[in-house]
């Protein structure tokens, strides 16, 4: 599940822009003067910082944190609800949900990836315009591949050093469960080839955007469930190998309407909260699709891999929750200097403990397999989950040295005003020149 750009991987290039600030409607999705309702929405908004390392007045803080707390939901997640079982080719990864009565509900709060790339789509093109606007990228296709660059290299690293780690130790020690062991650690790096996929098609996806607005949503909407409809009414299963790539893009592109639905209000906001609260209930209860939003071990598959529909509900439920959410989050971001603290902290960290978290884990286990002779666990019981804390805290307390000797270069430095300070430039020269200065996205179309 998923991280990382803007104030995790690049502090100072302005994703997260404050939504509507200076840039016109282009989507077509709205009619003429909701980018001044956007505007003004903004304007509102609370700005001011409770300390000098707090965001700044250009930055929407909301999207800084949503992103961040993602990750770190991701990997609580992992952490406290991972059963491992071990076997003979080694260990293997359970959940509670399976055996608890009522649980998958929480994967509907918990299964934060729609929301993450949602959330990140708004984050990259604000990041290329507000680039582009600095003369720091050329086109869409500089700026996919700057960004991907930056999210790749800690992710092959890591790939790369547990590959030959594990190939050392089957080839001269011939260890048992290696191979088990290493397909554990690696698997939550799936998010990050998805995301990486939809970075490159950054420049597709914009121009996209650019051309034919909502359409494209309607369009992502349409497609995932013809996917659906062959893979499950007409038994093609690799059509639902389609949807990795039209269901996360889908996510992904409805965040490039976030201005818009921020001007929209509270009302539209209600209105995709229940619209995907209510899908998501009756696909579920149709017996069509598994309740839970991850995989569980026994279902007869997953609405992950590959995603169904379920997800595209699911992004509507928690995309009208955090528009709701978001005036009070802003609020308590400039009024509470520990909010401000909290949210600067997270987003340093955030890249670095994702890419780490399941080797933190998959230490902890070891430990208590091998070395505390811990009795394995098959299903949840009450004192299971009485140790849900030391199950956060013992991987953590195993994670953070790991970050400190082999992760510090990708923990961000603290931020400071002068970092996210725009250039400077007048407001009457900005405003005449804002069509001027609109990052050319029809030159980077596909061919």
């Amino acid at each position: 599940m998923g991280p990382v750009d803007g104030p995790v991987d690049d502090p100072g290039d302005g994703s997260g822009a404050g939504a509507g600030a200076g840039h016109e409607d282009r989507s077509g999705l709205l009619t003429t003067g909701s980018a001044t309702t956007a505007t003004t929405a903004t304007a509102a908004a609370p700005s001011a910082s409770p300390g000098p390392s707090g965001p700044s007045a250009d930055r929407d803080a909301f999207i800084d944190l949503v992103r961040a707390f993602s990750l770190l939901v991701v990997i609580a997640w992992h952490w406290v609800f991972t059963i491992i079982l071990w076997h003979k080719d080694g260990p293997h990864a359970s959940n509670p949900i399976g055996f608890t009565r009522g649980l998958f509900i929480a994967t509907w709060l918990f299964q934060v990836m729609p929301l993450f790339f949602f959330v990140g789509g708004y984050a990259h093109t604000e990041a290329y315009e507000a680039g582009y606007a600095r003369g720091k990228f050329r086109s869409t296709l500089g700026f996919a591949w700057k960004r991907a660059g930056s999210l790749a290299r800690p992710a092959l690293i890591l790939a790369f050093f547990w590959w030959g780690l594990g190939s050392v130790a089957v080839t001269l020690y011939n260890v048992h469960g290696v191979p088990r062991a290493v397909k554990l650690i690696l698997s939550p790096l799936w998010f990050i080839a998805v995301y990486l996929l939809l970075i490159l098609l950054f420049p597709i996806t914009h121009w996209l955007h650019e051309k034919f607005g909502g359409l494209v949503l309607v369009w992502g909407v349409g497609i995932g469930v013809l996917a659906d409809v062959a893979r499950f009414s007409h038994h093609v299963e690799w059509a639902g190998w389609i949807n990795m790539v039209v269901i996360w893009g889908t996510c992904h592109q409805l965040g490039y309407f976030w201005e818009e639905l921020v001007a929209l209000g509270r009302r539209v906001a209600w209105g995709l909260a229940w619209t995907g609260l209510f899908a998501l209930a009756g696909l579920v209860s149709s017996g069509v699709y598994p309740g839970s939003m991850v995989g569980v071990p026994g279902e007869k598959f997953s609405n992950m891999a590959p995603p169904t529909i379920c997800i595209l509900a699911l992004l509507l439920f928690q995309a009208g929750v955090a528009l709701l959410l978001r005036p009070w989050v802003l609020e308590r971001l400039a009024t509470s200097r520990r909010w401000a603290s909290t949210n600067e902290v997270i987003n340093r960290f955030s890249l670095p403990l994702f890419l780490f978290h399941s080797t933190g884990l998959a230490l902890w286990a070891a430990f208590g397999h091998f070395v505390l002779h811990n009795r394995t666990v098959t299903h949840p019981t009450g004192w299971w989950w009485l140790g849900r804390p030391f199950a956060f805290l013992g991987p953590l307390a195993l994670t953070m040295p790991i970050i400190l000797v082999l992760g510090r270069g990708y923990v961000k430095k603290p931020r400071t005003p002068s970092s996210d300070a725009p250039p400077p430039s007048s407001s009457s020269s900005s405003s005449s020149s804002s069509s001027s200065s609109s990052p050319p996205s029809t030159a980077t179309a596909p061919a």
